[in-house]
Formats: structure tokens, C-alpha cells, sequence
């Protein structure tokens, strides 16, 4: 098993409970010290409180088991908003919210998120045809098409 399979491991089993997910595991290498950065996320939210417990459990069982030899800063968050949607829970969580998504052909969409299938999700789109008004459509998009997807912020 990877470093990085224990790691999920460890902090899946101390997420406070099942509203709770793992998003990544980041393990980087910054001078003296390695850099953990562990990045959950919760149905609800994630409050600072939840991210200390997990850290400190975190932390004893990475030194009860010493799975990192040298000095390291651990860091548990929540995702940004400038972090990439990466699973169906975390598009679940955002429905009816504004994402920018970029496709695997490159191409760029921004719509709200309407709806979240099994293995697609549903955005509603102003769509421009040449020489016509900008009307809205509700496009269809496959999960396993969509290389990046950020929620964006209005401050409206």
C-alpha cells in the first residue's frame, strides 16, 4: 500500500462522521520539511473545530505509526472555492450554484448547476447563436468529460 493509500485511510477513519468526506491527500516536499495538507469537506460545511480534531488524531497516529520519517507541517482545510469540483458529492453539495467548467476538448462553459445524475451532471447555460438572442439551455454533460469545473463567486 502507497503512502498516500495509508494517509487516505487514517484520516477517513477519523473523519468526525459520515457527513464527512475526503477530498486529497498532498504530500509536497518544501526544504527541511515535508508539507501534509489534507483537504475534507462535509455535506454541511467544515468548521475550524472539525478540522483541529481530525489534525490531532491525524498526528498521533502518523507518529504511532511513523509513517513519516523527518519533520513535517501537517495543514487540514476545507477546499477553497478555487479548488476543482473533484467528486459527485462535492457537485451535490454545490447544485444551484454557478460553475465555470473546462471540458476535456478544451472548450469553456459557465452555467448554474441544476442537477447531479449518476454519472453526469446538468448545467443551465445562456447559449449565443450567431445572428439570435442569448437564450437559456439546459445542457447535459458526462462527469468523465469535465477536466476542471470551479465554483464561482458573485458579489451581487
Amino acid at each position: 500500500m502507497s503512502l498516500k493509500s495509508t494517509l487516505e485511510e487514517i484520516v477517513s477513519k477519523h473523519l468526525p462522521d459520515e457527513t464527512y468526506y475526503l477530498v486529497d491527500v498532498q504530500l509536497v516536499e518544501k526544504g527541511p520539511k515535508s508539507q501534509l495538507t489534507i483537504l475534507i469537506d462535509a455535506d454541511q460545511g467544515v468548521n475550524i473545530e472539525a478540522c483541529a480534531k481530525v489534525s490531532r488524531q491525524i498526528a498521533e497516529e502518523i507518529e504511532a505509526k511513523e509513517l513519516l520519517a523527518d519533520a513535517y507541517i501537517l495543514e487540514v482545510s476545507s477546499p477553497g472555492l478555487d479548488f476543482p469540483l473533484s467528486s459527485k458529492r462535492q457537485y451535490t453539495k454545490n447544485v444551484g450554484r454557478k460553475l465555470k467548467l473546462t471540458l476535456n476538448d478544451g472548450k469553456e462553459l459557465e452555467g448554474q448547476l441544476q442537477e447531479v445524475g449518476n454519472a453526469e451532471v446538468k448545467i443551465l447555460c445562456k447559449i449565443k447563436e450567431k445572428g439570435k438572442k442569448a437564450e437559456d439551455r439546459e445542457i447535459t454533460i458526462p462527469l468523465d468529460e469535465i477536466k476542471k469545473s470551479i465554483v464561482l463567486v458573485s458579489f451581487k
